[in-house]
């Protein structure tokens, strides 16, 4: 895919970390050969992480994040450090940019990156300015096991070897997960029921829709969409039955009920659970399901930010769908964005969105989460498909 038409969440985010004033943003702005981040000699420059998307050779389509100093100080300075954690768990690769002794928030910050599997590339910036910067390698290596490399993004020394290394730390495996994975190959004919009711954006598709035709198209597939309402006559008008049928998951319950026997079906929030998090675990939690009364109370994440609207699947239609199953005293809460608790001990249950608009890393992490602390989460369309009886009917 191009850089334009690659989504922000599908790109290799490469984090960039560091003291206040190591020279993280010039170190980006040498990447990228653009002035991407605010350069300044004062330490703190940089507030709120910055994200760049780039299309970098050998990596593919990247988005470079920008971060505040992990040393940085006082109220706002937690505040920023809140955005830097933050974009940890977003990062699919680190740069560590080192620039003065003692090392122990490095080492603090090596030890959170390992605990993740994140890889990890060590750089010494201004070693131009560093008279010293072989004694600081030397530390670097015994302290952190990590080999620095000497960058000057100044003088520009040193950044083709930055790039080349991070090709080299690439995570293995990212960009092989797909949409469709064995359920559909050349030839086959798939049916997309997509109801374009208040949720899709006026004039255009939602992101899941646009990805999955994009990827079946390059699988060269035979696709073919159409609303929920003329669903008799699209299956009416093929000389056989598709391969597989992709729906809503808000409408799960009528195309199973006029769904050919030979055709697989599943959803587009279902495909994107197994393209963001882990298919698997979201299966099991929406196991909890069966377990929550009236007393319960369960957490709905949303990915993106927008105003509620009238029968909205995460604030209206799966509370209906949870209430009319466990009793109309259990509680929901709606979080959206980045607003994930810590805390998640009240919960007992989490139903997150397709997540459509986080990378991969970032679902995994708050999956990570849950798990740590033995609370079930599941994704919108697993846990439509239980609440619906048809859970064991549908692809995953």
């Amino acid at each position: 895919m191009s850089l334009q038409s690659t989504p922000s969440a599908n790109r290799l985010h490469i984090g960039v970390f560091g003291k206040r004033n190591s020279g993280k943003s010039s170190l980006i702005n040498a990447i990228t050969n653009q002035s991407t981040a605010l350069v300044s000699e004062v330490a703190g420059t940089t507030t709120d992480p910055v994200y760049k998307a780039m299309e970098i050779h050998g990596l593919g389509p990247c988005m470079l994040i920008d971060t505040a100093g992990f040393d940085d100080v006082g109220r706002l300075g937690e505040l920023r450090m809140q955005k830097t954690r933050e974009a940890l768990e977003k990062t699919d690769l680190a740069v560590l940019v080192c620039a003065s002794e003692p090392l122990e928030l490095e080492k603090r910050w090596v030890e959170l990156f390992r605990e993740r599997n994140i890889p990890i590339v060590a750089v010494i910036n201004k070693a131009d300015l560093l008279g010293d910067a072989g004694r600081l390698a030397q530390h670097i290596r015994q302290q952190l096991e990590l080999e620095p490399l000497l960058v000057s993004a100044k003088e520009r020394t040193g950044i083709t070897t930055l790039v080349e290394t991070l090709v080299e730390n690439r995570p293995e495996g990212f960009g092989v997960q797909t949409l469709t994975g064995e359920l559909a190959h050349d030839g086959d004919v798939v049916l997309l029921v997509m109801p374009q009711d208040i949720q899709a954006p006026q004039g255009r598709l939602i992101l899941p829709q646009v990805q999955t035709i994009r990827e079946l198209l390059d699988k060269k597939c035979i696709v073919v969409g159409v609303t929920t309402d003329r669903l008799d006559q699209a299956l009416a008008s093929l000389k056989a039955p598709p391969r597989l049928i992709i729906t809503d998951s808000q409408v799960f319950p009528q195309v199973y009920e006029k769904k050919p026997a030979e055709s697989l079906l599943t959803s587009f929030s279902v495909l994107m659970a197994g393209l963001k998090g882990d298919i698997q675990v979201f299966a099991q939690g929406a196991q909890a399901i069966d377990a929550l009364t009236d007393r319960s109370q369960v957490l709905i994440a949303e990915a993106c930010t927008h105003a509620p609207l009238e029968e909205d699947i995460g604030r209206v239609k799966i509370p209906r769908l949870l209430r009319q199953k466990a009793g109309e005293g259990l509680t929901v809460k709606v979080v959206s964005g980045p607003d994930f608790p810590e805390d998640l001990s009240p919960y007992d249950l989490i139903i997150h969105c397709g997540a459509c608009m986080f990378n991969r890393r970032y679902v995994l992490s708050r999956i990570h989460r849950a798990q740590a602390q033995g609370i079930p989460i599941t994704n919108y369309g697993i846990a439509i498909a239980k609440l619906t009886g048809i859970l064991d009917k549908i692809e995953l």
